[in-house]
């Protein structure tokens, strides 16, 4: 499909992704007691503002969440001086300054926009090893949040407040939909 029309199928599921993502956002931010926690919920808000269905990439949204994310990744960066469990933040505050700088290009415009064309789909070797790395993240963030919930997990909340297993499925649901937006590139 060409053009500025979204398909009822591709409309509905951006629908989704924005209300998922936002909620996941929502709730990083009512358990926020940390620098992580403020960081995903950036992450899941962004996520949202990014997947909403405009019909046409805009510069304006693409430069304001590629500088967003810019930040957010040096701010990651500069986590990793604590130890490596930021990694993931970084990849994904660069996965989404990635992912703005071809919408805002008129490249990645989603399913609905171009056309099956193959320029639409970025740097095909880096969306390409993203897609892994989130395919990875979310079937080893599933074996684990499967795990967590078995006779062995004691019930309480982390330091960051909140039951472990929610927070695990919070950050698996914005993987989730971080490979979705990888797969609509």
């Amino acid at each position: 499909m060409h053009g500025s029309t979204l398909s009822l199928s591709a409309s509905l599921s951006s629908w989704l992704l924005v209300l998922l993502s936002a909620v996941s956002g929502g709730y990083c931010l009512w358990r926020v007691r940390g620098p992580a926690g403020g960081g995903e919920a950036v992450m899941g808000f962004g996520m949202a503002v990014m997947a909403v269905p405009l019909g046409r990439a805009d510069e304006w949204r693409a430069a304001a969440l590629g500088a967003v994310f810019c930040g957010a990744a040096l701010h990651a960066l500069w986590l990793l001086r604590g130890g490596g469990h930021h990694a993931h933040h970084l990849v994904g505050s660069l996965t989404m300054v990635y992912m703005a700088l071809m919408t805002g290009s008129g490249h990645g415009e989603g399913a609905g926009h171009g056309g099956g064309h193959a320029e639409g789909a970025g740097l095909p070797l880096l969306t390409g090893a993203l897609l892994l790395y989130y395919a990875g993240y979310v079937v080893l963030g599933g074996a684990r949040l499967v795990t967590a919930g078995g006779p062995a997990a004691q019930p309480g909340a982390d330091r960051r407040g909140g039951p472990p297993e929610v927070i695990r499925a919070c950050r698996l649901t914005m993987a989730i939909g971080m490979l979705a937006m990888l797969l609509a590139m």
